[in-house]
């Protein structure tokens, strides 16, 4: 293998002070006008003046005569040095022109002892999860450090200007000093290269998670609170399946949310027609023929799930998230521990809502404390369902019809698909498979326990739940085994006036509704059923359902007068009526199946009518009344 020339570091020019590069361009001029007769600048057609032309005078001669021109014009070089800087010039290129003197590399830490150094890096290391502090603690820790050991304890510190110059070196990039937040971020990140798992169909690949939306909501009682945000989106479509706001997110929401993805969107009064799938992008003739419910469906496409990558969250580890995804064949996949990157795609889709939706919506409150504007609270605010319709409107609007920077075509890169345009383009080649969800695959879906059936029913924290169907189950063995012959039971933690016992021996669901229902015009949940039992203690189970309804009363109501003057609450009271309320639906109901509502007893027949659970629709509410 013979040598061929190299190609000489002309970038390295910048390395060089300004002066230096403007020198060795000074000389590159005379070292060319050397070589081929010309300056560089000289116009097209000049002929080479006498002294310099290469066809009449040797390299060595033009050398001699360009250290003559020099040196009248007061630049004293000899000619052997003008052959020098050519042969360097030749080698090295315009850098080797240049003064080498003037780029030498310091040390990466100047004069600064190593103990100093490896001090202060372990004080910087310290902060990754310590609160923010200033560059001064940094200076002070890093001397606690080197009297700590007796090795180095006899070290010299330098200065207090050399020791911040240090630590700008040493903490670049780490917010040692800046947002916490940021600085266990960045400490959370793989220390090699890092990416995802590439998915090449709609459903192979999936992230779920959930963060408080920076908004803050109108509850029920006028109580502003923000709301938590739990979504799920799609790798390869970069599709927001499903998005649910709630006051606080529970194992039931994250199954619900998975329910939602397998589910059309249904259209809404007061959508435009434009939203809707038969008008959009999607292959909608196409997918009605193979799943009817698309019929009326709002263009979001209809995503079943392969994998779901989640993080440690009580709501995701839960048995109910974990049997649901069983239940529907899905393999739930925990990230790393404290490990955002696992998960990327879903962290920044949410951060994408904050900016792209949250910031535009009346009551929205920043990221930050320091980002907040005043008296929010008192400016006009969306309810807790008046902000989920304007979500879910959103997603399809306005996420799924966005050009999406990771969506580009790879044979024509400044092109990026949609959402849509990307599941409408998969679609050819992955198909497309229906999951049809039932009511009894929505009570599926709801969080288990088990418990015994006794002579007055099952009880459920001071909650007796009764029904006819039950009494030939009562004071019997379940024939579960393992379970010491307990019930299997569901229930709605948002929704405590039913719950579901399976018969395994008729292989079907019954309902059971709790005894006192006929106290209470509408349904609440635990977290308003505990308040109550606080407020009663000892008291009798009908003493509590009065306290409740009390409660859900004077919520509904507004603040009511005693004798002339207003009747106050605590904040607590108003808050837990308010995010219980917050709960409830105001969507339409779905078509219920023949059920039967009452509670085997004859004084309860003036019951008001309760709608039993029907074909599974996320967006319909089972608790709303004709």
């Amino acid at each position: 293998m013979t040598g061929g020339r190299k190609v000489p570091p002309t970038a390295r020019i910048a390395e060089f002070p300004m002066t230096a590069a403007e020198r060795a361009r000074w000389w590159e001029r005379h070292i060319l006008e050397v070589l081929h007769g010309l300056a560089p600048d000289a116009p097209d057609g000049t002929s080479p003046r006498p002294e310099f032309d290469p066809k009449q005078h040797s390299l060595a001669q033009r050398e001699r005569a360009k250290a003559a021109e020099l040196t009248a014009a007061g630049h004293k070089v000899s000619a052997s040095g003008i052959k020098q800087r050519r042969q360097r010039y030749q080698r090295d290129g315009l850098v080797g022109l240049a003064d080498g003197r003037s780029a030498k590399q310091m040390p990466a830490f100047g004069q600064v002892a190593p103990a100093v150094v490896e001090a202060m890096r372990q004080a910087i290391g310290e902060t990754a999860d310590a609160s923010s502090r200033t560059i001064g603690f940094i200076i002070w820790r890093t001397s606690q450090i080197l009297a700590d050991h007796q090795e180095t304890a006899a070290v010299e510190m330098p200065s207090r200007a050399t020791l911040y110059r240090l630590f700008d070196k040493l903490a670049m990039g780490s917010h040692a000093t800046g947002s916490a937040r940021t600085r266990r971020s960045i400490g959370a990140r793989p220390p090699g290269p890092f990416g995802e798992v590439p998915a090449s169909a709609p459903g192979e690949l999936m992230q779920i998670d959930s963060t408080p939306l920076d908004v803050l909501v109108r509850l029920d009682d006028g109580i502003a609170e923000k709301v938590e945000l739990t979504a799920m989106v799609d790798i390869a479509t970069r599709s927001i399946t499903a998005a649910v706001l709630r006051p606080t997110t529970k194992a039931a929401d994250a199954s619900v949310l998975l329910a939602r993805s397998v589910t059309p969107e249904t259209m809404r009064p007061g959508w435009s027609e434009a939203l809707r799938m038969s008008c959009s992008v999607l292959p909608h003739r196409r997918l009605l023929s193979i799943d009817e419910r698309l019929e009326h469906a709002a263009a979001r496409p209809v995503i079943v799930p392969e994998t779901i990558v989640c993080d440690h969250g009580k709501v995701f580890i839960s048995r109910n998230f974990r049997a649901s995804c069983r239940y529907l064949g899905i393999s739930l996949q925990p990230a790393h521990k404290a490990t955002p990157t696992d998960k990327g795609t879903i962290e920044k889709t949410l951060g994408s809502v904050a900016t792209l939706f949250a910031q535009f919506v009346a009551g929205y409150t920043g990221s930050t404390t320091d980002r907040r504007g005043r008296k929010l609270e008192d400016g006009q605010l969306w309810s807790l369902p008046e902000l989920q319709g304007l979500l879910d409107e959103w997603v399809l609007a306005c996420w799924q019809t966005r050009p999406h920077d990771a969506l580009r075509d790879p044979d024509a890169p400044t092109r990026a698909f949609s959402p849509n345009e990307k599941y409408a383009t998969l679609l050819e080649s992955c198909g497309y498979v229906p999951v049809p969800l039932s009511g009894e695959d929505y009570i599926e879906l709801l969080p288990e326990r088990w418990q015994a059936i006794n002579a007055y029913g099952i009880r459920i924290k001071h909650r007796t739940y009764d029904d006819r169907e039950l009494n030939a189950l009562r004071r019997q063995h379940s024939g579960v085994a393992e379970k010491k012959g307990l019930w299997e039971i569901h229930h709605d933690p948002y929704d405590v006036s039913r719950i579901w016992v399976r018969d395994r021996r008729r292989n079907r669901w019954i309902t059971v509704f709790w005894k006192h229902l006929h106290r209470v015009g509408v349904p609440f949940g635990e977290l308003a059923w505990d308040r109550a039992c606080e407020q009663v203690p000892g008291g009798t189970e009908e003493q509590i359902a009065d306290a409740a309804a009390a409660l859900l009363r004077r919520a509904h109501d507004g603040p009511s007068t005693e004798k002339g003057r207003p009747v106050k609450r605590s904040r607590r009271d108003r808050r837990v009526a308010a995010r219980t309320r917050a709960t409830i639906s105001d969507l339409l109901a779905p078509d219920p199946p023949a059920a039967d509502p009452t509670h085997g007893d004859e004084a309860d027949s003036d019951l008001a009518k309760v709608i039993p659970l029907g074909l599974f629709d996320p967006l319909a509410n089972p608790w709303k009344r004709p």
